[in-house]
Order: C-alpha cells, then sequence, then structure tokens
C-alpha cells in the first residue's frame, strides 16, 4: 500500500518523468485518471516557455495523444476531452504557430474538426437559446456542449483563410454568446 510520502517520491510523481517514458505510459495506459494525469503534466511543459518552441510542441503532442486516449468515456466525456483538445491545439497554433504538414497544428484542420464535432447550425443553436429555460434539460446540455467546444473560435478565426471553413465557424463566435 502506498503512503502519502510514497506518492511524492520521484517515481510516482508523473512531472519528473522524461517524455519518453511518459509516451511510453501513455500507449500502455488504460485508465482514465492515468491518462489525465499524463495529459495535465504534458500541458504544464507545453506551456513552459523557458523550453524550446519544438520541445514544447512535442510536449502538446503528447498532452493531445493522452487526451484523445480519454475520450469515448460517454458523451459529456467525450465533449470534455474535444473541447480540451481543440483549446489546446489553438493554443499552439496560437502561441508557437501553425506547422505546415502537421494537422494537429493546422488552423484549417482544427477548423473542419471543430465543424465535424457540432451537430447543430449556428442558426438552430441560437433558435433554441431564445427560449432555453423552458427546455428539457438533454436540450440544454447540448447548448452547452456545443458552447463549450466553440469556445477557441475566437482566437482561431484569425488563423484561418477565408473560405468555406471560416465562414462557416464564423457565425459560431456571435452565437455561442447566445447558448447557456
Amino acid at each position: 500500500m502506498s503512503t502519502g510520502s510514497d506518492q511524492r517520491a520521484p517515481e510516482h510523481d508523473l512531472s519528473t518523468w522524461p517524455i519518453e517514458r511518459l509516451q511510453a505510459f501513455t500507449a500502455d495506459a488504460h485508465d482514465w485518471w492515468r491518462l489525465e494525469s499524463v495529459r495535465v503534466v504534458a500541458q504544464q511543459h507545453a506551456y513552459d516557455s523557458e523550453k524550446p518552441r519544438e520541445v514544447r510542441r512535442r510536449w502538446a503532442g503528447l498532452s493531445l495523444l493522452a487526451n484523445r486516449r480519454m475520450l469515448g468515456e460517454g458523451a459529456e466525456g467525450s465533449a470534455r476531452e474535444l473541447q480540451q483538445g481543440f483549446m489546446l491545439r489553438t493554443w499552439v497554433i496560437e502561441h508557437l504557430g501553425p506547422e505546415d504538414g502537421n494537422s494537429e497544428w493546422s488552423p484549417e484542420a482544427l477548423g473542419a474538426d471543430t465543424l465535424a464535432a457540432l451537430a447543430k447550425s449556428p442558426s438552430e443553436a441560437a433558435t433554441l437559446a431564445t427560449n432555453w429555460r423552458e427546455l428539457p434539460i438533454e436540450q440544454i446540455r447540448e447548448l452547452r456542449r456545443h458552447k463549450n467546444l466553440t469556445a477557441h473560435l475566437e482566437w482561431l478565426i484569425g488563423h484561418l483563410q477565408p473560405g468555406p471553413t471560416r465562414d462557416r465557424l464564423l457565425p459560431w463566435v456571435e452565437t455561442r454568446q447566445l447558448l447557456p
């Protein structure tokens, strides 16, 4: 049995592990909580401005891998992981720049992934939102899901090229303000 002091030992402190060890650990992990721990540690490393840009990208990639492995734990879990992935990808694009040839850091790919995650159009969501307090709880949750899945768009829009993806996402910036 582990004691509180054992939990702080370097062997158990994932923040002290090198990226290669965490990558191997993530590939074999199936437990949501372990994957969440890796996601958080890797994201913290990605945000570390003392590290070189490419190292930060690798850490962000590991965070996304752990996040993806957590997907599928029900609709709410999936929405949570999708939103976390969208936000991290947007952060990398915004702070470290897009990367040609890597869809993780491509604004266009992120825009397409966002559209694929949305079940409603902006006009459908806005119409429902006008009387959201009178809606059944399931519909309110669906509106909240759409609001959460579009939280990154304010930053992403400026990185998208003019075209159909940008045109379809732009209305969500205003629509999400109407959602509960």
